[in-house]
């Protein structure tokens, strides 16, 4: 083989390896929907209700401060958000991280749980359909992104009731009430949560270069599967400033499928043993005939 086939195949293998920057349309979770997105500064008393086709898309953003295809992602998604039609959570990678100060274990794990493991930047819109990369499949990332966030969830009818009272700067009490259609909810199970987001974080050596990082996920609390109540929550410190934000979001998950029942393995009848030995010890004498033929071939 001469050089220039080495030199070909070795740019084959390396093209296999490398991949190419080719778009990745975006494509269903599976993980059911989310929903909600209704929020308020978490030293600020409020009290609100939305119909649900008001709510805006919940966009879900895994990202890093060291990532650079991220920036353009974040920018695209910044310009659809100032049109009124989403709302984001931005969670940092954590786990084996040494370049990211703000994200959580907690979080990293449960996006990698939920989604499966991704690298940043991957955009999950409403839980139900996840983009990974920053290469546009349609047109540009803003039409993209527009096109995902006016994705009807057809939720029906309906409204949510989001209240919050602060105590102090490091605690508060939720309260929610939910109001749909029941026939909205069959095959799923609800999980109202929680989200304590830090509206931005300053870290200049963030080495993407943004400095400041947007919509910062702090942590999640469930709050269970009743469709009202109230919960006492204790807030985690903010990064910097006093800018920590609470919001209410829906999460309606596919029921675990119940599994069909089993048939009951057959168990051969022990009292009468010789009929599963007959075959057997039939094919064992075969086999030893077969071979005195063959050792002696003169018989």
């Amino acid at each position: 083989m001469n050089r220039w086939h080495v030199l070909g195949a070795t740019f084959v293998l390396l093209t296999a390896l490398c991949g190419s920057a080719s778009a990745l349309p975006a494509e269903p979770t599976e993980e059911g929907v989310m929903f909600g997105g209704q929020w308020t500064a978490a030293n600020n008393t409020t009290t609100q209700t939305s119909g649900l086709e008001d709510l805006k898309t919940v966009v879900e953003v895994f990202t890093a401060t060291w990532c650079t295809n991220c920036v353009d992602v974040e920018h695209a998604l910044e310009e659809v958000q100032a049109n009124g039609l989403l709302q984001q959570y931005h969670v940092h990678r954590s786990i084996g991280e040494s370049e990211d100060p703000f994200g959580t274990d907690v979080l990293d794990q449960r996006w990698k749980d939920k989604y499966g493991y991704d690298s940043p930047p991957t955009v999950v819109f409403n839980g139900s359909m996840k983009k990974i990369g920053s290469v546009a499949d349609d047109g540009t990332l803003v039409n993209e992104f527009t096109n995902l966030a006016t994705t009807n969830l057809d939720l029906g009818n309906g409204s949510t009731t989001f209240a919050w009272t602060p105590a102090g700067l490091d605690s508060g009490t939720v309260a929610w009430q939910l109001d749909i259609e029941q026939s909205q909810l069959d095959g799923y199970d609800l999980h109202v949560t929680v989200w304590v987001v830090e509206t931005e974080a300053h870290f200049e050596n963030g080495s993407n270069g943004l400095a400041v990082y947007p919509h910062v996920v702090h942590s999640i609390h469930d709050l269970g599967n009743a469709m009202n109540g109230t919960a006492t929550l204790d807030l985690p410190a903010a990064h910097d400033d006093d800018d920590l934000e609470i919001h209410l979001v829906y999460e309606l998950t596919p029921t675990e499928p119940v599994a069909p029942p089993q048939d009951d393995p057959v168990v051969e009848d022990e009292s009468m043993p010789w009929i599963g030995a007959w075959p057997t010890a039939a094919m064992v004498m075969a086999v030893a005939f077969t071979r005195g033929r063959w050792a002696n071939p003169r018989e």
